[in-house]
């Protein structure tokens, strides 16, 4: 009976394995900041009649299987026992409590999950910050879904400020370089294909390098001791105007991940010279989040959840760009940073790498276990100096509840604005002056742009 029931049980994805495992635990923190005073029990109702229902895996725990494989097992849950309201210091002005609210992230950002319980956590802050009257924040374990799969579940608790009977919209997504390459000839596709097979064998290699021999060197980005992930971290945001992004944009001909990309590297780059000049010839790696699903925009969890369709299933479907930062040497003007990015994930969204690593993860958990899939995955991590991820927001403004959002990370909503999260080794990284260095960077950039859209014009 007991073995009838274990197949029962739905198994947890291999990705969602490693991601859980006694070297690695990966979470997703998003913060809603609410525009009015929190009302505890409207945010409890929701939490029982609309999140818990999304998705089993919000009501399950990891058991192993008598073959020590895991699984998702159902239980009883208690949505108070997920649910905590921090207490602070009473009459504080605005600036203490962004502090507060500052060292209350980095620390539930350390804390693991306990095993016992659906892997997640609702943290609701009742006190006003710079940016917010309130603030709601969702922990959730990578393990139960990528960014796609939790954005959208989060998103399904949300309703449209202006009209609730509305559902959200979000800016398509359009494919179409892929229309240009179907309608090639054979003698168009043919380097194509052997482009895309180069590309596949050196990204494949030097993926496998970087997550098994090949370490960053230590910079002022990245520490060389080990146990990062227990250490503090610091959470902080900068804000972009959208219509500046995509004046840079149209530009330049990129798009706004390249934008984003290039911005992040040469603010990077510039924190790097300010700590140390030495570090600016260092070897630097950033980790990009690739979403493999092949779509044009966002599918709600019904399609998600009914679908059997990999492109639009639940489940965690992303991997790892290794793209290497540029050096402030390499280039003679702040775009080619952005340039640089463009050329660089495009030649690898040209490969199959992503697929072959895939494959190498499963030999790797075939004959190592989870717990080896699990160190392959901390190396990948740990090898690099940082990892850059997005998710697109959606257009319309938004309530949770009746409380209007005035921001969610990683996109503000409802404004002409780009929100950039940074999460930041307090022990190691100077976060404002980091945040500073990103300003600046964009600032640069955005002032290139106009120089060389007036130098086109006199030319």
């Amino acid at each position: 009976m007991e073995c009838f029931e274990e197949t029962m049980l739905e198994p947890v994805s291999p990705t969602g394995q490693f991601m859980n495992s006694a070297v690695l635990s990966l979470s997703i923190i998003s913060v809603l900041e609410i525009g009015i005073p929190i009302n505890d029990m409207q945010t409890m109702s929701l939490l029982q009649n609309v999140f818990l229902p999304i998705n089993p895996r919000f009501s399950s725990v990891m058991v192993d299987d008598i073959n020590g494989e895991k699984r998702w097992k159902k239980v009883e849950v208690k949505v108070e026992d997920h649910v905590r309201v921090p207490i602070f210091p009473s009459g504080l002005s605005i600036e203490s409590y962004d502090k507060y609210f500052e060292e209350y992230l980095s620390m539930i950002a350390l804390e693991r999950f306990s095993e016992n319980k659906p892997l997640w956590e609702v943290h609701i802050v009742k006190y006003p910050t710079s940016n917010a009257a309130g603030n709601v924040i969702f922990k959730l374990h990578h393990a139960l879904g990528d960014g796609y799969s939790l954005m959208g579940a989060l998103l399904s608790c949300l309703q449209r400020a202006d009209n609730p009977s509305l559902p959200l919209t979000f800016p398509s997504l359009k494919h179409s370089k892929l229309e240009s390459v179907q309608s090639k000839s054979m003698f168009g596709v043919v380097p194509l294909i052997l482009s895309s097979a180069f590309n596949t064998m050196l990204d494949f290699n030097w993926s496998f390098l970087k997550s098994s021999f090949l370490k960053d060197d230590p910079t002022p980005i990245r520490s060389s001791n080990d146990g990062v992930q227990i250490k503090p971290i610091t959470i902080t945001t900068l804000t972009f105007s959208l219509d500046q992004i995509k004046s840079i944009k149209t530009s330049l001909d990129v798009t706004i991940n390249d934008v984003i990309v290039g911005i992040i590297f040469f603010g990077t780059r510039l924190y790097m010279q300010e700590i140390s000049n030495e570090s600016t010839k260092s070897s630097s790696t950033a980790l990009v989040l690739l979403n493999t699903r092949m779509l044009g925009d966002y599918k709600s969890i019904k399609e998600m959840m009914e679908l059997p369709d990999a492109n639009t299933s639940w489940g965690n479907r992303f991997a790892f760009l290794h793209i290497a930062i540029p050096k402030l040497h390499q280039v003679s003007n702040p775009l080619d940073f952005i340039y640089l990015a463009q050329k660089i994930i495009k030649r690898k969204k040209n490969s199959l790498a992503v697929y072959f690593i895939g494959m190498l993860l499963n030999i790797v958990k075939k004959f190592k276990g989870h717990e080896g899939g699990g160190r392959y995955f901390y190396n990948t991590l740990r090898n690099a100096s940082m990892t850059i991820s997005n998710m697109i927001g959606p257009v319309e403004k938004m309530d949770l509840a009746n409380h209007p959002i005035t921001g969610l990370y990683f996109m503000v909503v409802g404004t002409p604005e780009v929100r950039v999260a940074f999460g930041t080794d307090t022990q190691h990284i100077d976060s404002q002056k980091f945040k500073l260095c990103v300003q600046n960077s964009f600032k640069t950039i955005l002032e290139a742009t106009k120089n060389s859209y007036k130098d086109k014009l006199n030319y």
